[in-house]
């Protein structure tokens, strides 16, 4: 278990029994989320407290208004891809994945209706929503982040949120987008799925392997992701060596540093995707098209993805779809100076910028 999970429950079990209710409070509805788990909620949801980022995206997504708070505050370049509205709600915390920080006597101060996870549903996040369950009166959901559940998922929030219209129109969104690019993918030549190694950290040697989360747009492009060579289960360290072993055709990354970075070192610059010039930038506003989190952000990552690998079957629309997207989902209309500088450089300064 994870070192700051293992200090979150450590802390739960410590805090006093009168300071943590042990009974639910009194809820109009029992909905089952991801993991099987009854949850009782109130008949009327009006405020929800997001256990960490992706859950914060999530229920942006589908109900701004809902939101306690960010569990990041929005920082410079990404409000502008958020609704001016939400651009100041209060930092609050995670109490999910690295860095936990929500204090849960602040959590109980804030009275939400619901605490709202989004991601994994192993046995080790089962556990730690019980606990805090069963020790604040809040009622805690979990729900599936795994790209394939996209649109169950939207279902799910929207029964346990009340907002069911809202859940079946963002699940049916994000099911054709899933549909639409699924069968252009079908069209690809076997021959022409490119060889992919993705970089993370300002030195790009962060990587997914098999079964991590942060990769699964590579298997749903029809890319191969060289780095599951390394391993499975989720991120790894893995060395240049390694990566210039693999010579992947296309090197993606999110952090800017990186991307500065691979076009001069004088070891990144000698791999043969480098010299041609395959090697992109995920737009990051608001959140990561690819990663960054691994929410459902990353439904936009998934068109963009096809166009940088695909470009000459589908770059073109790509604009398009953005602003689809970011309107429908970010509730945000983009304009064109807005959008050029959220799709960002993209490539190498010599290639054709990405439309």
């Amino acid at each position: 278990m994870p070192l700051h999970r293992r200090h979150l429950l450590g802390v739960l079990g410590g805090l006093p029994f009168a300071a943590m209710p042990g009974v639910l409070r009194a809820a109009g509805r029992r909905i089952t989320d991801s993991a099987g788990r009854p949850v009782s909620v109130p008949d009327r949801v009006t405020k929800v407290f997001p256990a960490g980022p992706p859950a914060s995206i999530f229920l942006y997504m589908m109900a701004p208004d809902l939101l306690a708070g960010w569990s990041r505050a929005l920082r410079g370049k990404e409000r502008a891809g958020v609704a001016e509205t939400y651009h100041g709600l209060p930092e609050i915390g995670r109490l999910t994945g690295r860095g936990g920080s929500a204090n849960l006597e602040t959590v109980m101060v804030m009275k939400p209706d619901l605490i709202l996870d989004y991601g994994s549903v192993k046995p080790t996040y089962i556990s730690l929503a019980d606990r805090v369950q069963a020790q604040t009166g809040i009622p805690y959901a979990l729900i599936d982040g795994r790209f394939d559940n996209i649109a169950k998922s939207f279902l799910t929030l929207g029964d346990l949120i009340g907002r069911p219209d809202r859940g079946r129109a963002c699940a049916a969104k994000a099911q054709e987008i899933i549909n639409d690019l699924a069968a252009a993918r079908a069209e690809i030549p076997a021959a022409e799925r490119p060889r992919v190694y993705y970089g993370r950290g300002a030195d790009g040697l962060q990587t997914g392997v098999k079964g991590s989360i942060n990769v699964e747009l590579l298997h749903h492009a029809g890319a191969v992701n060289v780095a599951d060579q390394a391993g499975e289960g989720g991120l790894t360290k893995v060395s240049l060596e390694q990566v210039l072993g693999w010579d992947p055709d296309v090197v993606l990354t999110t952090d800017p540093n990186f991307f500065d970075l691979i076009w001069t070192h004088d070891v990144w610059k000698t791999l043969p995707a480098v010299k041609a010039g395959r090697v992109y930038l995920s737009p990051t506003v608001p959140w990561g098209w690819f990663d960054r989190p691994p929410s459902a952000n990353r439904l936009i990552g998934l068109h963009w993805l096809l166009a940088v690998l695909y470009p000459d079957r589908f770059l073109q629309g790509l604009a398009d779809r953005a602003r689809d997207f970011y309107s429908f989902f970010y509730h945000l209309d983009l304009d064109a100076d807005r959008l050029a500088m959220i799709l960002g450089p993209g490539s190498h300064p010599g290639n054709p910028r990405i439309p």
